[in-house]
């Protein structure tokens, strides 16, 4: 990772860092899975943590047939210090050379690190049954292996290792899921390197990047916010030009299934259930949709939720990675050629469209935060979205886009402004918040409170309109830790 990838271990890593540690201190063999999707940070907090300091250390090649992953296993078994290592035959053959070596070792805790786990498993290769066999057959029978994996497909982690109901079930001693930072961390981010990024500054960048620290890492502080942007987009060599393809092929076995699936969200903006997707993707995808899916809420791309009184037949998919959202914008097809294009292009309306709804979904990226400003954190709630379609012509159609439903019997409607200032209420749109307010309650029947909250970039105007909103949420609210 680059030089200033520091920031991932020291920003927001702590609590890893100390499972990782207090397993180094336990009397028996330990098994870890930490994963998380590509560029998150997963191989620098491992070794960082150790201190790259391992008994054996291995990284798995992409797209590389059985025996390159199998000779490229032995050169780290050299790299390791094991003398007149042949290629291993197979991945039983390979486990139990590694098993020899690290029995030549001196007492004490020996970390096994084996990175990008998911690559190793070629076709046929029965990968997984030599692991299985390496850590039920040796490893369990000691109490010094620190065992360690890693990997980016997150949906093979969880197939494989996590959800693995053969040799491997509850083998696990603790699993890692690496989460992307806050806008609270990369805030400390943007001060350390002397970034001299605003708040505003630091939430637009979060809309177009999420809280991939390896992204982040790619800002130069002797450029401004807009010319940052157009050198990692829209510039011919920019390093995030092509990193949509790589980031679906490093996590899926099949990428183009999975892209054609955020595709197909990406059109809709308060997402769409099973049927819709369907229809809109074709027969052939229906008996996988139901593992992409899953796939993509695992690993951060989409949300699921019910709406009030909808059964789990209509449960919403929605879209929410920042940089899938801002690539289908701007990037899909080649769109745009002009290496200049951001710095033109703020506020205009394409920007105004994108920031919006992009604005939308850094709110749901920080749930948290929001109630902790309602004070409400200690509440059971759930957070979703509504649509009422209407069915004539005399009746209204509603969207809400943040609903949070409390057990204390009230239920926040949430409207999410993205402004360059304090936001202005007009009485046209109070009556729309007004109208939106009742439908919800006619068609919903709900015998809760209703109550209108504003999340806004700077606060609402003082004026008559502003009156009717119970309760305010600012962008400084979302940087909360």
């Amino acid at each position: 990772m680059p030089r200033n990838s520091i920031f991932a271990f020291m920003f927001g890593r702590e609590e890893e860092k100390k499972v990782l540690l207090s397993l180094l201190e336990s009397d028996k063999s330990e098994f870890v899975a930490v994963y998380g999707r590509r560029r998150v940070g997963k191989t620098f907090l491992v070794r960082e943590t150790f201190n790259y300091k391992f008994a054996f250390q291995h990284t798995g090649l992409q797209d590389a047939n059985n025996s390159e992953q199998l000779e490229e296993f032995a050169n780290s078994l050299v790299i390791a210090g094991m003398k007149k290592v042949k290629t291993p035959k197979n991945w039983s053959q390979a486990f139990f050379m590694l098993a020899q070596h690290l029995s030549t070792l001196e007492d004490g805790k020996k970390v096994v690190f084996i990175d990008e786990l998911p690559w190793l498993d070629a076709p046929n290769s029965k990968f997984v049954s030599a692991l299985d066999h390496f850590w039920n057959g040796w490893a369990t029978a000691r109490k010094d292996i620190l065992l360690v994996v890693c990997g980016s497909a997150t949906s093979w982690i969880m197939d494989k290792i996590v959800m693995n109901y053969g040799g491997l079930h509850n083998r696990l001693t603790e699993q890692i899921f690496l989460r992307p930072f806050t806008l609270h961390e990369c805030e400390q981010y943007a001060e350390q390197r002397h970034l001299g990024m605003s708040r505003r500054n630091i939430l637009e960048t979060y809309m177009i990047l999420g809280g991939i620290p390896f992204y982040w890492d790619m800002l130069r502080k002797d450029l401004s916010w807009a010319q940052n942007i157009d050198r990692m987009f829209f510039y011919p060599n920019g390093k995030m030009r092509n990193e949509f393809d790589a980031l679906y092929k490093s996590l899926f076995h099949r990428p183009q299934i999975y892209i054609d699936v955020v595709s197909a969200l990406g059109t809709k903006k308060a997402g769409m259930i099973r049927n819709e997707l369907i229809a809109a993707l074709g027969e052939n995808y229906g008996g996988t949709l139901t593992k992409v899916l899953r796939d993509l809420e695992q690993c951060g791309f989409i949300r699921t939720f019910q709406s009030v009184g909808k059964t789990k037949k209509e449960t919403v998919y929605q879209l929410i990675d920042n940089f899938t959202l801002f690539y289908f914008k701007f990037l899909a097809d080649g769109r745009v050629n002009e290496k200049d294009f951001w710095a033109r292009t703020i506020s205009k309306p394409i920007y105004n469209a994108w920031s919006g709804l992009a604005f939308e979904r850094v709110c749901f990226q920080h749930i948290d935060q929001i109630k902790r400003a309602l004070g409400i954190s200690g509440i059971i709630s759930n957070v979703y979205s509504w649509v009422y379609t209407p069915k004539s012509t005399d009746d209204q159609g509603v969207q809400i886009d943040m609903l949070i439903d409390r057990d204390d019997n009230v239920i926040n409607i949430c409207e999410m402004k993205f402004a360059q200032a304090e936001y202005e209420l007009t009485e046209k749109y109070d009556m729309e918040l007004r109208s939106k307010m009742e439908v919800f309650r006619t068609r919903t029947k709900t015998r809760k409170g209703v109550s209108l909250v504003m999340i806004t970039s700077y606060g609402l105007k003082r004026n008559a309109w502003a009156n009717g909103i119970q309760s305010q949420v600012t962008m400084d609210d979302l940087f909360a830790i």
